[in-house]
């Protein structure tokens, strides 16, 4: 540590200059990282709507048909001169229509109602068109081009491109918003005008190596585009507002300044490794979702907080050396009281915190699983556009297509079988059409016929429903994207096509794949929590070498953390279970550092002094640090609650908000009163604890 110290004090300049020089880089870099706005993408492989898509691709060389485009007052003539010019599109790989399903050339009277009203009703056309992915805004632009702004354009790829045009300044929107909040937090903990760019400045260097960084992934989710960067500057801020807290300290007492930082930089170095420690296992249990798009957040995080360690040990104290008679000349007196009798007023409320905790952690731990959970993020598109649809991909086009919600077509589900059984897939489809909730089924055998062999006809007509290997079936429902009538009807749909394929069926479409997230994520939310728990008690084990205390700290934030979780189920308010999934781990691992900060101050002070005295001194002693750091996390949460059009986002930032303060409360209320009660089993469960015999 002495040679490290030396080696950050005597080489500074090289260490600022090559920070900022990295940074600059990795600004440049970050403009390269791709950012992906699809959650089935994060399925894991095993997947059976990632199979179905990656068959989809393979087989028939499209994906799924993802936008629906209604044309107003056309003809047939007309409609078929449309679809052919959408199909020329730059960006467009199918466009499915009424000639798909019927033949035009017979009249309509005589064709199957339900299969015409699908496309055409009222005078009303109604394309089924599959965008290639990556090429969203663009073709977007184009369609809107050629059908005009009075005809409308909805379903999955529209919403990624409002999501995409929407959030490209959210970050930046954010940021701006909670700069200047955090700055005014740090001015009032400070002595310095300075000091707090110093914090900012040593934070944002980490932050813009972290997103540089991402260059190697090559693409990050939009999730972690939007949360990562501030998180890592709430989380991380600590950091280095103690390496600068003890740098004054020292000062203090050490004539020269560099001596003053290598001591700060050796004292600081164990404390802020433990407390970056706690936070990194809290993220890394993300990383062991099996949906990815967790795993994406967890790991960038963990890179980021480990980026804010080197930061703050390294660049941080080299900077500070460079401008020290900077700080010195820019002092202010202390704006925040000391805090020392705080005691007093928390002291009133202790036995009533306990009583409530005893009276509320039974039902709240009940509720938080109970939630009314989202899975996908459709409701933001509604939200931008000020559509007051039902909230299904189809919705706005269900409204203008002159039918009701509930009677149109608003999801799309394509289901894959084995092909070779013409006779076999008709009366699937049949079976499939009586399901409640289908409107209709597009097949060969519905729209040809069963008696035809496919042989018999052109490859244009037969290549929409069958690969080599393959026959696809598209199925058209009136339900949302999810929910109850959705999901049931996918497990209807699959069940149906099971009874004649037993184990050889796969389906795909907006409802196919949250169904799968559905599972997926509640398979992980065991796994994350028991690994985020696990980790972090270790580390409090090895720290306070107890074992009561480890449960004592975690039993205190679990319970701010099932009282927000529950709030949702109280009120009547679905969350996004992404969301729900995240803030378990997340406001375990970056609040567990309150608890940990009061409980090592009470430990110390326990050696010397009765046990009321040790605690009202460790409240006064930590007061500060805790709302300072609290404050920041808050404000950070409920910045990007509001900022964003994003409602899995804003669920994040809306419970990391509330999840902070509630961590607080029960840090400061609660864990005092608990210390106080359990001071004999905390004595005789800690290895050579000490305690002082009153």
């Amino acid at each position: 540590m002495n040679r490290f110290a030396n080696l950050v004090t005597d080489r500074k300049k090289t260490i600022v200059a090559l920070f900022i020089a990295i940074a600059a880089l990795c600004a440049f870099l970050s403009t390269f990282v791709g950012v992906n706005y699809k959650m089935a993408d994060y399925l894991p492989e095993s997947a059976q709507s990632t199979r179905a898509l990656r068959i989809m691709k393979d087989e028939f060389g499209s994906s799924m048909p993802n936008t629906n485009v209604m044309i107003k007052d056309v003809s047939i003539r007309q409609a078929m001169d449309l679809k052919q010019r959408l199909a020329g599109i730059d960006g467009v790989a199918e466009v499915l229509w009424l000639d798909d399903a019927v033949d035009i050339k017979q009249p309509l009277e005589m064709a199957d109602t339900d299969s015409v009203e699908n496309f055409y009703k009222n005078g009303n056309a109604l394309f089924n068109v599959t965008m290639e992915e990556g090429k969203e805004i663009e073709t977007y632009d184009s369609i809107r081009e050629l059908v005009g702004e009075e005809n409308a354009i909805a379903g999955e790829a529209p919403d990624i491109v409002g999501l995409q045009q929407a959030a490209s300044g959210e970050v930046s929107s954010a940021l701006l918003i909670l700069l200047p909040i955090i700055v005014i937090i740090l001015i009032l903990a400070s002595t310095s005008w300075i000091e707090p760019l110093l914090y900012l400045g040593a934070i944002g260097i980490s932050i813009l190596i972290n997103m540089g960084t991402n260059i190697f992934f090559g693409e990050v989710s939009f999730l972690t585009n939007s949360v990562s960067p501030i998180l890592q500057l709430a989380v991380s801020l600590d950091y280095a507002i103690f390496l600068l807290h003890s740098f004054a300290d020292h000062r203090q007492r050490c004539a020269d300044a560099t001596e003053a930082m290598k001591r700060a930089v050796k004292e600081s170095f164990s404390a802020v490794a433990a407390s970056a420690a706690t936070t990194m296992f809290g993220f890394l249990a993300l990383v062991f979702m099996q949906f990815r798009i967790g795993a994406d957040l967890g790991l960038i995080l963990v890179k980021g907080i480990v980026l804010s360690f080197i930061t703050v040990m390294v660049f941080l104290p080299a900077l500070t050396m460079c401008v020290y008679k900077v700080i010195d000349k820019t002092g202010h007196r202390e704006f925040m009281p000391s805090f020392a009798n705080v005691h007093k007023g928390l002291r009133k409320v202790a036995i009533p915190a306990i009583v409530v905790v005893a009276l509320v952690v039974v039902p709240c731990f009940l509720g938080q699983s109970r939630t009314d959970f989202l899975y996908g993020y459709q409701a933001a598109f509604d939200e931008m556009t000020g559509q007051a649809g039902d909230g299904s991909a189809g919705s706005g086009v269900a409204s203008d297509y002159g039918a009701n919600a509930d009677d149109s077509r608003s999801t799309v589900m394509v289901v894959l079988v084995p092909r070779g059984d013409v006779v076999r897939e008709a009366l699937l489809s049949d079976d499939i059409l009586e399901l409640p909730h289908v409107a209709s089924v597009m097949s060969y055998a519905s729209a040809v016929g069963a008696g035809i062999p496919p042989e018999f006809l052109d490859s244009s007509i037969t290549d929409q429903f069958y690969s080599d290997n393959y026959a696809r079936l598209i199925v058209y429902c009136n339900t949302l994207q999810e929910g109850d009538a959705a999901f049931s009807t996918v497990e209807a749909i699959t069940a149906a096509a099971e009874s004649y394929y037993p184990g050889e069926v796969y389906s795909a479409g907006q409802s196919a794949n949250l169904y799968d997230i559905k599972t997926v994520v509640r398979e992980d939310n065991s796994v994350t929590s028991l690994i985020a728990f696990a980790a972090i008690f270790t580390v409090l084990l090895v720290t306070f070498k107890s074992v009561t205390l480890p449960f004592l700290l975690l039993f205190t934030i679990e319970t701010a953390i099932w009282i927000n979780l529950s709030i949702p189920y109280f009120t009547g308010t679905p969350i996004n279970y992404v969301g729900y999934l995240v803030l378990n781990t997340v406001q375990l691992g970056a609040t567990v550092d309150y608890a940990i900060l009061l409980t090592v101050t009470y430990m110390s002070n326990r050696k010397s002094m009765p046990k009321k005295e040790a605690v009202h001194k460790a409240l006064g002693s930590s007061f500060r640090s805790i709302i300072v750091s609290a404050a920041t996390l808050a404000m950070a949460g409920f910045t990007l609650a509001s900022t964003t059009s994003n409602p899995l986002i804003a669920d994040i930032g809306k419970l990391l908000g509330r999840g902070t303060i509630l961590s607080m409360v029960m840090v400061l209320v609660f864990l005092p009163a608990m210390l106080v009660l359990l001071d004999k089993a905390i004595a005789k469960t800690t290895l050579r604890a000490g305690f002082y015999d009153s």
